[in-house]
């Protein structure tokens, strides 16, 4: 029996859509726009925000400062896993609408909040935001992009949103050295949710008939071999159906591959917690100024977002693995770096470092999901990535604070060292190294 999928691509007739970054490049680039946009209002936060937590609501316990990252990290990592089964059922533009709505909110309760519990509000919805948002972007750009070109596709998008977070870090560091912590800085964030919401239900077009078209179009069938609608030894049947149940165990823990790259993104981003919550509480410490400490802030996202045009492109020619495992083992000597250094000069070194690797891993990871999640399941399979994933907000900013409030900063950071080392040991053995690599696409 056909499934709903083909018989939705085959209504597309003579006029099916194109795959390929330079067939669809207005749209695209329009994508990257407002994935800009979305890391803005996550930038607003970096540097100001933990400054914030002891200097205006008199927060010096980490665990208690940290509550804001955690708060952020469970609701993204839930609003990751909703916005890849919404957006199959309902369509893409609608949750990418959906997530810029709850955003608006976000800079007015942080100027206004009168306690520390609306800032851990704001961060709930921000998370919400950040998951339905950023989530829908990396859905639409893989739905363009066919699978020639996904590594490069994923380092544009990630670029775009981690160079976003380094602009709006820095600037939000200088506009607080010069005007305070409040409200300034957080202007900013009312721009970039006017632009975002304006910009996602103008002009964005909805993506989802591509991945229906290239469901059908695709030779490959889930597991191989298997006859149409047959049911394969792992659940899937030829035509990529697979319930949400399925994906989920299949991208968590039964595929190798997808839950050596969930595993990564995890500790990747517990890495991130880590580096939002606790490195300028650490560079405070010498006594660098605001504006030392903006840069700081601002160097890391920078280095990750410029880098990964160029490792995503990279990973498409000389494969996956290799680069997420590297990129783990980098980011765990620049944290090694960051806990032993104590002046700006090593720790410029070191948060540039932690940025490189970083972009190693981060548009590569996302590009392993698109090259081996059918496109019938693709976005639940992203969803439950990205649950994991910044899943590694909230465990990191528990683990940091915790070890931090026992033993130290630099202890904290030095565990967090050791536990991304071991994250790229088992990449390295669980992962398929065939993932990736040149080969035929639409470009």
């Amino acid at each position: 029996m056909t499934s709903p999928a083909a018989l939705e691509a085959a209504q597309d007739g003579p006029r099916a859509p194109r795959l390929g970054l330079r067939a669809n490049a207005a749209q695209f680039t329009l994508l990257v726009a407002v994935n800009a946009l979305v890391g803005g209002m996550l930038g607003q936060e970096r540097t100001v925000l933990p400054l914030l937590a002891g200097q205006v609501f008199g927060l010096h316990a980490h665990t208690a400062a940290l509550t804001f990252i955690v708060a952020f990290g469970l609701s993204k990592a839930g609003a990751n896993y909703a916005a890849g089964a919404w957006s199959d059922r309902h369509g893409r533009k609608p949750v990418l609408v959906a997530g810029w709505l709850v955003a608006v909110p976000v800079p007015l309760l942080l100027i206004w909040a009168p306690t520390w519990w609306w800032v851990v509000a704001a961060n709930v919805l921000l998370g919400i935001s950040q998951g339905l948002t950023w989530s829908t972007t990396v859905v639409m750009k893989i739905d363009l992009a066919g699978p020639g070109r996904r590594g490069l596709a994923m380092g544009l998008n990630e670029a775009a949103g981690y160079g976003a977070v380094a602009v709006t870090a820095l600037a939000t560091g200088w506009i607080a050295a010069h005007a305070g912590l409040r409200p300034e800085p957080f202007l900013l964030g009312i721009a970039f949710a006017a632009l975002g919401l304006g910009l996602s239900s103008l002009t964005v077009r909805e993506t989802h008939h591509h991945a229906r078209h290239e469901a059908l179009a695709s030779s490959a069938v889930a597991d191989g071999g298997a006859r149409p609608g047959q049911r394969t030894s792992e659940g899937a049947s030829s035509d990529g159906y697979l319930s949400d149940r399925e994906v989920l165990a299949r991208t968590s823990w039964h595929d190798r591959t997808l839950s050596a790259a969930s595993q990564a993104g995890l500790v990747n981003n517990l890495n991130d917690g880590l580096a939002w919550g606790l490195f300028p509480v650490l560079f405070a410490g010498p006594g660098l100024s605001v504006g030392r400490i903006g840069w700081l802030a601002a160097t890391y996202p920078a280095v990750w977002g410029l880098g990964q045009v160029a490792t995503g492109a990279l990973s498409d020619r000389w494969g996956r693995r290799g680069f997420i495992v590297a990129g783990m083992l980098v980011q765990a000597l620049a944290l090694g770096l960051v806990a032993a250094a104590d002046s700006f000069g090593w720790w410029l070194l070191a948060t540039a470092l932690l940025g490189a690797g970083t972009a190693m891993v981060y548009p590569t990871l996302l590009a392993v999901i698109g090259d081996v999640a059918h496109p019938a399941w693709r976005a639940r399979s992203v969803g439950v990535y990205r649950l994991w994933r910044d899943g590694g907000f909230a465990v990191g900013a528990l683990l940091a604070g915790v070890l931090a409030d026992l033993w130290g900063i630099r202890a904290a950071v030095l565990a967090v060292a050791v536990l991304t080392a071991a994250s790229g040991v088992v990449a390295r053995f669980r992962m398929a190294p065939s993932i990736g690599g040149a080969r035929p696409g639409v470009g």
